[in-house]
């Protein structure tokens, strides 16, 4: 199968549209190539570069899905900020490029760009990563995401079983809900395995922070740590600053085993591969698909990386296990009674959060075991 795929610079584009003014173009379209009535065009908006070993090649993964796909023409656009910046992109790809589905894949694109955006151009669909859709926004936005918090369980099950100190380390952005999530489900899991082990946390302040990264990596080693993960956009720098330290690492986002080929473990990744396809499906059928779409590693949202050389059998076994836990359907991270690092109870005895309660939108602390604090 073909790669239909084509990388241009919105900034040239966009200084060309504006060149063709004189020309008389009705409404703003600028011509582009023609391709075939049932070609459907698509674009895709990165905050980074698309091979960063993180979010945004995750994201790419997806789009290389669908660039395989017959009858599809994809564009992209790396580097492209949170600022009015994307919104000339996202108008730019429609008028210039015909696209007729975007997928602006940076959470800070939709509010309030594509929100803007989007009721100018109805009859193409927007599709965001982030799970933000409320009621009232427009009618061709939705919102997607992935439960990748079950793969954290996974990789913090395997971690728990791989540590001889005891000490995991989690270099992480910022303290909002789907970080702390992960932190505190790769906890969970670890401590399922030890109740001793603890997870030292350190927030940089922001997703891109390569100097702050390998800061945070090194002070974590020096402390004892020996296992070592992360949620920021680029795990590169994590990666392999804790391979060259020694420590083991869990990865995120994709599989990062060839940053650290001896010391990878394992580790949680976007499956968009997957589920990219299926929006492109749905839409060719006439397809209405919901406005919030959501799943987990059972319906095939998320994944999990292969194994390294170094896991020994009963991590193996006991990761196998987890997946199975959360394959089955049945699969619940936080359940009571749980307490946060401060010692309060933030889950009942007898209750359970599942993956659909509103309030693991809303979480806002860091679970028992967990060093660090959500105010760093």
């Amino acid at each position: 199968m073909k790669d239909h795929r084509t990388s241009i610079s919105r900034r040239r584009l966009l200084q060309a549209a504006g060149g063709l003014g004189g020309l008389g173009l009705v409404g703003g379209l600028v011509p582009t190539a023609v391709w075939a009535a049932d070609t459907l065009s698509i674009g895709f908006i990165y905050v980074g570069p698309k091979d960063d070993f993180g979010y945004n090649q995750a994201h790419a993964e997806g789009a290389a899905a669908i660039a395989a796909m017959d009858g599809t023409k994809i564009y992209e656009q790396e580097g492209v900020p949170e600022t009015l910046e994307v919104q000339k992109v996202m108008e730019s790809m429609i008028n210039f490029d015909r696209t007729q589905m975007l997928f602006p894949t940076s959470f800070g694109y939709y509010d309030p760009h594509i929100k803007k955006i989007a009721p100018k151009y109805p009859d193409v669909k927007f599709l965001h990563a982030g799970g933000l859709y409320e009621e009232g926004d427009p009618e061709n936005a939705s919102s997607y995401f992935g439960y990748i918090d079950e793969a954290q369980y996974v990789a913090g099950t395997v971690a728990g079983h791989m540590t001889q100190t005891k000490k995991l380390g989690f270099v992480a952005a910022k303290p909002i809900p789907q970080v702390l999530r992960n932190i505190n489900a790769y906890t969970l899991a670890a401590r399922k395995v030890d109740p001793e082990i603890t997870t030292q946390v350190i927030f940089t302040g922001d997703w891109a922070m390569p100097v702050k990264e390998a800061e945070a990596t090194n002070s974590l080693v020096n402390q004892g740590v020996d296992v070592i993960t992360c949620h920021v956009d680029s795990p590169k720098v994590v990666s392999q600053t804790a391979a060259e330290r020694g420590a083991y690492v869990t990865g995120y986002h994709v599989d990062q085993s060839p940053l650290a080929p001896q010391q990878y473990l394992t580790g949680a990744e976007w499956n968009w591969g997957e589920i990219y396809p299926r929006f492109v499906k749905w839409q060719k059928a006439g397809k209405d698909w919901p406005h919030l779409y959501r799943g987990g590693l059972k319906d095939g949202f998320v994944k999990t990386s292969d194994y390294g050389p170094a896991v020994t059998d009963a991590a193996r076994k006991a990761g196998d296990e987890a997946i199975a836990y959360f394959m089955s359907g049945e699969g619940v991270i936080y359940k009571g009674e749980l307490k946060d690092n401060r010692g309060n109870v933030v889950i009942p005895a007898g209750q359970e959060r599942e993956q659909t309660d509103i309030q693991l939108e809303k979480m806002d602390y860091l679970v028992e075991g967990v060093i660090g604090s959500t105010s760093a």
